[in-house]
């Protein structure tokens, strides 16, 4: 399922996949996880350009939420979700943990602010972001 151009090899950098498939809104968001160890491939830490393939699993953290995937397709064109989504399978355990998370955080309290935040507000903030 490759689209756009891709090697003989069927080669791609983890960095344009990633992009490709959704997870980060910028190559450059997605170079930036990779170089700081939020994405693993293999369980191993990688560079931006490394080549992945077919099969590969990748282990991707981004905020409080982490992704167990296997690759099923490389694409170095971004369309649309649907699309992007077939790039990939994740893990039923990985799914039901992010689906966990984000009903624990319906249930926390959300708070309101209106404009810039007054300097309370920015201490009302940290509060709540160091309880987490």
């Amino acid at each position: 399922m490759t689209h756009g151009k891709t090697d003989t090899a069927e080669k791609l950098r983890i960095d344009k996949w990633l992009w490709a498939a959704r997870f980060f809104k910028t190559r450059a968001l997605a170079a930036d996880a990779v170089e700081s160890g939020k994405v693993l491939l293999d369980d191993a830490r990688v560079k931006p350009a490394k080549a992945m393939a077919i099969g590969d699993r990748l282990d991707i953290r981004i905020g409080q939420y982490r992704y167990e995937i296997e690759v099923l397709g490389l694409s170095d064109r971004r369309g649309p979700a649907p699309e992007a989504q077939r790039l990939y399978r994740e893990s039923e355990e990985s799914r039901q943990r992010r689906e966990t998370i984000a009903e624990q955080n319906k249930l926390l309290p959300q708070p309101h602010f209106k404009g810039r935040p007054t300097k309370r507000d920015r201490r009302e903030i940290e509060r709540l972001r160091q309880d987490e």
